[in-house]
């Protein structure tokens, strides 16, 4: 009885692994340069990173390049990270963000004012009300968006970032965020309805 309970007391004892703490956490042991920790992190992250890139960039390289990057930028600066000034994954989206502007060549102060119309073009029609057919659709509709105005959807639509988290993510304010959607939604809202006749033909 007394080796079951010190087997018990042992097992509680036991610190939890390494895949079960926090990202703060890993980011404290990252600090002082344990490589597992930060293997672990970038396992955590890097799926959402890379869908993040690909579906700004639209190119499978271009978005692998873009989230090896943030991840070396992630280990180079380790010790600059400070505990509680931002969430991991708030500033690894500001970083894949920023980079994939850059590869696009816009100003990164070019978030919000007068941004041109999405410039209208044919669509094939669609062969099926399924809805991949629809989510494809709606991909196309994104496409037509401004670079800023897609950032902003796809953060908001996608990775599920309120419109506060969102504005850190690009480095603007929460009113710019919010036109862009506004904008945004507009815009694939007009896109599909100049394709409706597209789908009546398809289904006729």
């Amino acid at each position: 009885m007394e080796k079951g309970m010190a087997s018990t007391v042992t097992e509680l004892d036991s610190p939890p692994p390494i895949s079960a703490l926090a990202d703060e956490e890993l980011l404290d042991r990252i600090r002082a340069d344990d490589a597992e920790a930060y293997r672990t992190l970038v396992e955590r992250h890097i799926d959402r990173a890379y869908a993040l890139a690909l579906r700004i960039l639209k190119n499978p390289a271009d978005a692998d390049d873009v989230t090896q990057d943030a991840f070396v930028k992630a280990w180079v600066h380790r010790q600059n990270w400070q505990s509680g000034r931002a969430k991991f994954g708030t500033w690894l989206y500001r970083v894949i963000v920023n980079r994939c502007i850059d590869l696009q060549r816009l100003p990164k102060n070019e978030w919000l004012d007068d941004m041109p119309e999405p410039i209208d073009g044919a669509e094939d029609s669609v062969t099926s009300i399924h809805k991949r057919q629809v989510f494809g659709r709606l991909e196309d509709a994104l496409e037509r968006l401004t670079s800023q105005q897609r950032v902003a959807v796809i953060l908001s639509y996608y990775e599920d970032l309120s419109n506060g988290e969102i504005a850190e993510v690009m480095g603007a304010s929460v009113t710019a965020v919010e036109s862009l959607l506004k904008r945004g939604r507009q815009s694939l809202r007009d896109f599909l309805r100049r394709n409706e006749k597209d789908v009546q033909q398809a289904l006729g």
